[in-house]
């Protein structure tokens, strides 16, 4: 809730929220003012998760998807929401690889 009073997704700039959980990493971009998800990418997705590579790899690539389905969609300013969890690792890949493949945040 300490992050979520400050950042706020609109339709010109929605939000990118970030999920870790101890296996898995999800990013979802989402607009607030509708409550719509836009555009989601996991590491479950078959194609990503049989590769035989680490979880900060993993979160390079659920990036690079993200991004690519998000200026697919349109969207190319977006808002970081990193839901509490600390600017470094797997999160911090994620944010990264998002950035190269064309977000602005």
């Amino acid at each position: 809730m300490r992050v979520r009073k400050h950042v706020h997704g609109s339709p010109e700039r929605p939000r990118l929220s970030v999920f870790r959980s101890n296996r898995d990493i999800y990013a979802q971009i989402i607009d607030d003012q509708n409550g719509v998800t836009l555009v989601s990418a996991s590491s479950r997705i078959a194609e990503i998760n049989e590769q035989k590579i680490t979880k900060s790899e993993k979160s390079v690539l659920v990036g690079k998807q993200l991004a690519q389905k998000a200026i697919d969609a349109g969207i190319t300013k977006v808002v970081f929401d990193r839901n509490g969890y600390l600017y470094h690792g797997r999160v911090k890949s994620l944010a990264d690889a998002a950035r190269e493949g064309g977000l602005i945040f």
